[in-house]
Parts: C-alpha cells; structure tokens; sequence
C-alpha cells in the first residue's frame, strides 16, 4: 500500500506547531544524529553507516511533494483539511499550507556528508533550514518522515559493513581469495520484513556496505530507482539457482539421489546451485548421498553448495570442540562424572567407549560427522587446496550456505572455528530479518532536534539538556562539521560564516536535489573507511 500526502507525512501534534512558534521566530534549523551506542545490535561500534538521505529526496521532497505542487491549491489542501479536522476536532487552519502551495516549491536547505560515511556518534551527518521567512515550521514538520525514512537505511547499512568486515578480517587472516568476499554475506530478510518497501529500504541498505548477495529483488529495485545503479552495466545484486523444502520434497518418491542428479544434468548444468540438505537426513545426505554423486559433482561445470537450514549453525558447519582426551572410559569408572570434567574444561563433546557424545546441555550421542562439521566434511570427500597462508580451502566445486539465524556473534564464532581448525573461511552464511529488523530508532539513538533559531531577526542558540536522561542532550546552534587527526568531529554553537564551512555539503535546496550520488559511489566510499 503506498500512501501519498505529502503534507501529511508526520505526527498529528505538528498540526499545531505552525501556529506554536513565537511569532517572532522566522527560521529554524536543525540536525540529525545518531547520539548513542548503547543500545547497538553491532559489538562495540562508534560508528554509523550514513546512507538513504537522496532516497528521501527523490521520493518525499520531489516526488510526493510534487503531487501537492501540481494540484489545484483547493484539491491540494481540502484533504489535509478534512483528515486533520476529524482527528483534532476542530475545524483546521490551512493557510499555511496555501502559501507553501502559492510559493510553489519547498523552501528547505538540506546540508550532508557524503552518502556511506560512517560518522562517529553525536556528529551529525545532516542538517536542514527553511530557507524563506514564513515557513519556520517546515523543518521540523518534516522531522516525523525524515526519521521514519532514514533511520531504517543506515541501521541496515551499518550491520551489513559489520558483517562485511567480519568477513574481509577472516579472509585476510586465511587467505581465503577477496574477491569470494563480497558473496558472503547474502540477504535472505525479505519475508521478515514489516513489508515489502521496509524490505527494499533494507536491502538497499545490506547492498550498500558492498556485499552483493541477496534474494530481496525489491531492493535492487530500489537501487536503480534511487542511487543510478544499473544492472545492464554493473554488479549490483545477485544470487543463484537454488531449491527449497517443497521443491526437495516433491521427490520423496525418487529420493534425494535423484534429486541431485536431475538438477545437475537436467536444470542446472552450469554454474553455482544450492541445494537445501536438510529436509530428512541431513548427516546421511553428506556421508552417503555425496561420495556417491562426488564424480558428477566434480566433473560439473559450477560449485554445488550444500545448504542446511535446521540446528545450531555453529555446529552443523565447523563440528563439536571435542576434548584431546582420547577416551575418558580409562580415566574415569562414571560418565557423569567425565562429563562434569569434560564441561570444566570447556569442550562441547568427549569420547566414552569409542562412543562420541555431546555434553552441553543433554548427554546425546553424535556420529563422527556430527563432531566434524559439514566443512571437514567435505574436504574429506572432496579435498581441495592450501591457500598461501597455509589453510584448507574446498575444491571451487563445493561449497556450503547457512541460510538462517546467523547473527553477528555466530557469523565471527563460525569463522573464528574453521580457522581454529585450519580451514579458509570459505562459507556463504545468510543474513535474515532478525539481523536487519530487530533493531529500532534507539539502535543507534537516531534523532533530529533544532539547535538554532532566528528570532526577531537575532540568531539564538537553542537546546535540549533533560535533567533526568543526559543521554538526550542535543548540540547547541549552527553546526560544523570537520576532520580532526583523521576522525569526524562536531563544532557546535559556530558562528554563520563558519556553518558555511566544513564537511557538510548542500544537496538540496528549494525543492531541488543538487548534489547527486550513486550506489557505486557509495560502496566506494564505505570500501575506503574499513
């Protein structure tokens, strides 16, 4: 459902601020900023992923301002009139907005950083002014949908750099080829999301960092429409042939055997093709079905990725932590009392009578592929090569995907486990709605306040300091933004000539986007700061 109303795109309270101003004050001027990091999804960041200002440009500012420019100013204003009306209950005043309608265009001044800058918290990547007296309440009525449409993005955009870095960090420390990396990371969150455009804001957002791998078609979409992405000319999105449970289970009867055989000669000759592992057996698909497909999968123009979907990612990939203990049925007469040994010296499993058991929560038996992995599995089957840091990489025709519940603490745990067993990080893992939407506004404390206002024809300083959340306190007047020793800092309370300086460029004014840029351009600039 998409709604326009342009006029409307904010809370109802803002109703009544164009007549709650000192009737003095002719200008405002305000910031946004995410403030704080207390409440971040990514460990120990300081800084946020600035991206989605030119989104909100082209599609509040222009597209759907122009909606209301282009209407007749009775048409254009009786809505607002009627919607306000009914949910105040009184009859509104609209002469405010028939002078923004008279005057034509809006007179704002947007101010930003560049577009994929990741700024240090409490600098604010962006500020806004009415640019003409009479419309000082335009700022921040529009502060609601400036929220609303900004946060989201560089929420998602900052976990994705999380991601990516993780990924580039364990590449270099295996050797594992940079260019596997942007692949790595894949966008699996478009179900989850809370509709289909937070699911292109979103995904834009994951496609932004650099990664590449995704699912949501939506936020290619949004690439090309937005940010000048082209996928005749560039890389901006991609994923892979790939089957899901009711496609596997349609061949109950024939079985999984020749499944894989059927995909491979018949559907998907060539290229990458992953194949859900995991809708019976998952441990007999690896240590049977595979070394008996091992040749066609070897002689196949492509990789074969396996793809479990079900249990502890952590193990299904990179196996148990067994204790060195060859057999603790010689040390011990009572396996409960191994076992309390085997957690005190923190191993997940342990061997009992040449028997493998897990011992974290419940005792369970486990097979020796279960302690393995599915990594050690298949160089076992399928063997591969040493990267030239001296670790295990597979063969270029296998591969595996963990498509589900790879949060940023699992994603470094599977990464750190293989190259503790001396294997590359060559491993696709999915990124889903829980990394990209169990987040909020106060993820990052993303918030836009005023910090200054022409009163009387006097500059004042203005600003929030609430006793009992210091957390909330806000700059103080016109802003500045410069680079210090290499890093972003705020100067606040700076004098008119100086808010002319510094970092902050104008990329719209009076309804028009003046300084343009590009996902390309984006990822660059992120590619350069991590």
């Amino acid at each position: 459902m998409t709604i326009t109303a342009a006029s409307m795109q904010k809370d109802v309270y803002k109703e009544f601020h164009s007549r709650a101003y000192h009737p003095d004050v002719t200008e405002v001027y305000a910031n946004y900023t995410s403030r704080s990091g207390k409440l971040s999804n990514v460990e120990n960041c300081d800084k946020v992923a600035f991206v989605g200002l030119q989104y909100f440009i082209k599609s509040y500012l222009e597209e759907e301002w122009s909606d209301f420019f282009n209407a007749e100013k009775a048409v254009a204003v009786a809505n607002h009139k009627r919607i306000m009306s009914a949910m105040l209950g009184y009859s509104v005043d609209v002469k405010y907005l028939e002078d923004l309608h008279d005057l034509g265009y809006l007179p704002l001044r947007i101010k930003a950083l560049p577009e994929g800058t990741l700024v240090p918290y409490l600098v604010p990547p962006m500020t806004i002014v009415n640019t003409k007296d009479g419309f000082q309440w335009l700022t921040n009525m529009i502060e609601t949908v400036l929220s609303c449409e900004n946060w989201p993005i560089q929420t998602s955009t900052t976990t994705s750099v999380a991601y990516l870095s993780v990924f580039k960090e364990f590449a270099e420390k295996t050797g594992l080829p940079m260019d596997f990396v942007p692949f790595q990371g894949h966008d699996f969150s478009f179900r989850g999301m809370f509709g289909k455009q937070a699911a292109a804001m979103s995904g834009f957002g994951h496609l932004a960092s650099g990664l590449v791998g995704t699912d949501t078609i939506p936020a290619v979409l949004f690439a090309e429409k937005y940010y000048g992405a082209n996928v005749d000319q560039e890389l901006v999105g991609c994923s892979v042939d790939a089957t899901e449970h009711s496609v596997t289970c349609s061949w109950i009867m024939e079985g999984e055997i020749e499944f894989f055989r059927y995909l491979m000669r018949e559907q998907s000759p060539k290229g990458i093709l992953s194949v859900v592992s995991d809708t019976w057996d998952f441990w007999t698909l690896v240590t049977d079905y595979l070394p008996q497909l091992k040749e066609e999968i070897l002689q196949r123009d492509g990789a074969l990725v396996i793809r479990p979907d079900s249990g502890d990612p952590v193990k299904i990939l990179t196996g148990f932590t067994v204790s060195p203990v060859s057999d603790y049925a010689e040390l011990f007469d009572d396996q409960d009392a191994a076992e309390q040994e085997v957690r005190r010296e923190g191993f997940e499993a342990y061997c009992w009578n040449s028997q493998y058991y897990g011992c974290e929560e419940d005792r369970i038996e486990l097979e020796a592929c279960e302690v393995k992995g599915l990594i050690e599995c298949l160089w076992d089957i399928f063997g591969g090569t040493l990267t030239d840091k001296g670790f295990k990489l597979l063969d270029e025709h296998i591969g595996a995907i963990y498509g589900d519940a790879i949060t940023l603490p699992r994603q470094r745990q599977i990464l750190q486990r293989l190259m503790d067993k001396g294997f590359a990080s060559k491993v696709v893992l999915g990124i889903g709605s829980y990394s990209y939407q169990y987040v909020t506004r106060d993820t990052h404390g993303s918030a836009v306040k005023a910090t200054s206002v022409v009163k009387d024809n006097e500059r004042l300083a203005i600003f929030k300091d609430p006793k009992t959340d210091s957390k909330k306190k806000s700059a103080k007047g016109l802003l500045k933004v410069e680079r210090m020793n290499g890093e972003l800092v705020l100067m606040d309370d700076v004098s008119e000539s100086e808010e002319k300086e510094g970092l902050l460029e104008v990329v719209f004014e009076n309804g028009k986007l003046l300084k343009e840029t590009t996902l390309a351009e984006i990822r660059s600039t992120i590619d350069s700061q991590i």
